[in-house]
């Protein structure tokens, strides 16, 4: 299993031009088959199968039917507009070794995608809500309030799916599992933010070029330590 393992592999090398990883990259599902087929928390096996009918994972279970999408975790934010102030005094070497680095299996995670009573999916939400703007330190933040029964600008959305939830019993569950223990501190009670965090009172996105530097920085070197729990898990 190791030798088909490459924490550096760009998920963009093997996606058609114009597509998207998450969706049409065939290793990165192989990854996510390779990483998260395994026993939960709740002593059940996770056991993913990517052969069921339109979906892209799949998940069968005494607790539910789970269908799983590919998720990015970190953004360069090379491409959103109202970056681009900012943006444009980076050195673009900086903002593209960002996004080759968020191309990179230490950047992605799994959720479930399909729509629940026609409302928006995690991935959905946390992209278009105006307080998270796909920041996943964010976003795991959320989910560690959900977990304690807290409101968070994505609990309505984590309610939602709370069953996905319930099969890692708690936040550090869940944190064990998808290997972040890199965005949280030491006994899991709060996460380690890319950026100051202010409770959701201030905008999620840098907003200078200071500001988007340290966000790089934390996050090129939380993708890379994630990217080594996930080597060494599947070495042992």
């Amino acid at each position: 299993m190791m030798n088909n393992f490459d924490i550096n592999f760009d998920f963009y090398s093997d996606t058609p031009p114009n597509k998207d990883p998450d969706s049409d990259s065939p290793m990165l599902r192989k990854y996510h088959l390779m990483l998260w087929s395994k026993k939960l928390p709740n002593g059940d096996f996770f056991e993913l199968v990517d052969t069921e009918p339109n979906s892209y994972l799949f998940y069968q279970s005494e607790h539910g039917d789970f269908y799983l999408g590919s998720d990015a975790i970190t953004h360069s934010y090379r491409d959103t507009r109202m970056m681009s102030h900012i943006i444009n005094q980076v050195p673009s070497e900086k903002v593209n070794s960002l996004f080759s680095i968020g191309s990179t299996i230490g950047a992605y995670i799994i959720f479930p995608n399909n729509m629940r009573n026609k409302k928006k999916t995690i991935n959905q939400e946390r992209g278009w809500n105006s307080k998270i703007r796909d920041r996943f330190d964010l976003t795991l933040e959320c989910i560690r309030l959900f977990y304690e029964n807290k409101e968070s600008p994505l609990f309505s959305v984590l309610q939602r799916y709370g069953d996905f939830f319930n099969l890692f019993c708690d936040f550090k569950g869940y944190v064990d599992f998808f290997l972040l223990q890199d965005l949280v501190s030491s006994n899991y009670s709060s996460v380690r933010y890319h950026l100051l965090h202010s409770n959701f009172k201030e905008p999620p996105l840098p907003q200078s070029l200071d500001e988007y530097l340290e966000y790089r920085e934390n996050t090129i070197i939380f993708v890379k330590a994630r990217g080594q729990r996930m080597q060494k898990a599947l070495s042992t």
